[in-house]
């Protein structure tokens, strides 16, 4: 019997009209566009304003169109949506059942994913488990994330780091051997002491007083999610590689969570990688957390190759991390 595996065999991206640019920040908070550049790597990110629509479900649903109109499908013809995020439009209700109606995936059945910005990451992982069941055979896979909705602009430590976005990636099944070939994700829950968003959860729900507090906006203290988050996604890219016997001339890209420009070059020199096989597009979007990687797909698809070696890396709060091997499949 002939082994299946879950490939990608489409992908789509959208990020807003408006650019919030470095310029910009400098009329609200003490920055400047140097400092920002030479730390982060960022020089604008996208912000999803009011006029133009509201909410993760509205990126996550524009996404998932490009994919719909590209592959001429029938969303009925999807079996299962899954929307990482960690901005969904409310705490209850979830955003990818919303996202799934709208686009018409009758059949499907659908739920969101949170695991910070490795939330596309472990989606990845989730989806392939449905395909290679055998029991699906389309899964939409969409990261999306409304940071803006959750950012203090009077907090400069975040602030300059988030913007907005979404991506959206289709699992089909694989006889060729293509595909999600291994992946190894990882968690540590001490993490959340230093980078995460108090209110608004069971343990503090919100009130006069956490409003009153900006316990709603997200906080992070950079150097130890920094030092983290540099240690991790070397480690774990550097393991995949070893555990799949890949030299860094077997890799084709790395597909690194956009966080900072200087955590992923410390990934790609870790994997012995030329910076012509790193993707990146922060310096256009910033980070857009559940949405880094598909965004990384849909803009680069051009230059992906049938059967290229890819490497995926990501850091989020929590902490959350993890690397996944795959081969593209068109």
């Amino acid at each position: 019997m002939t082994k299946i595996t879950a490939a990608i065999t489409a992908v789509g991206g959208y990020v807003p009209q408006f650019v919030l640019t470095n310029k910009m920040l400098e009329e609200m908070v003490e920055t400047n566009d140097e400092w920002i550049t030479s730390r982060t790597g960022i020089k604008e990110r996208r912000i999803l304003k009011k006029e133009e629509g509201e909410g993760s479900s509205y990126l996550a649903i524009q996404a998932a169109k490009k994919i719909l109109e590209k592959q001429h499908l029938d969303p009925a013809e999807i079996d299962l949506v899954i929307v990482a995020t960690a901005t969904p439009d409310s705490m209850v209700a979830s955003t990818a059942a919303f996202v799934a109606s709208e686009i018409g995936a009758k059949n499907a059945f659908a739920y969101d994913l949170l695991a910070a910005c490795s939330s596309f990451l472990f989606g990845m992982s989730t989806a392939a488990r449905y395909i290679e069941s055998g029991r699906y055979k389309k899964v939409l896979l969409i990261g999306a994330d409304k940071m803006s909705s959750i950012i203090d602009y009077t907090d400069r430590t975040t602030c300059i780091i988030f913007g907005d976005g979404a991506g959206a990636v289709l699992f089909e099944p694989n006889t060729e051997g293509l595909g999600l070939k291994d992946e190894y994700l990882r968690a540590d829950g001490s993490g959340r002491q230093f980078l995460g968003m108090e209110g608004g959860g069971s343990l503090l729900p919100a009130t006069e007083q956490t409003v009153r507090d900006r316990k709603h906006f997200i906080f992070q203290d950079g150097k130890t999610v920094f030092k983290f988050a540099v240690s991790n996604m070397a480690d774990v890219a550097e393991r995949i590689m070893k555990r799949n016997n890949l030299a860094d001339t077997d890799v084709s890209w790395l597909v690194p969570h956009q966080a900072n420009k200087r955590i992923i070059d410390a990934t790609a020199n870790r994997m012995g990688l030329d910076q012509s096989k790193v993707l990146m597009n922060i310096q256009r979007y910033g980070n857009t957390t559940s949405a880094t990687l598909p965004l990384l797909l849909s803009d680069y698809e051009d230059k992906l190759k049938k059967g290229d070696n890819l490497v995926f890396a990501a850091f989020g709060g929590g902490f959350t991390w993890g690397s996944i091997y795959l081969k593209w499949a068109y």
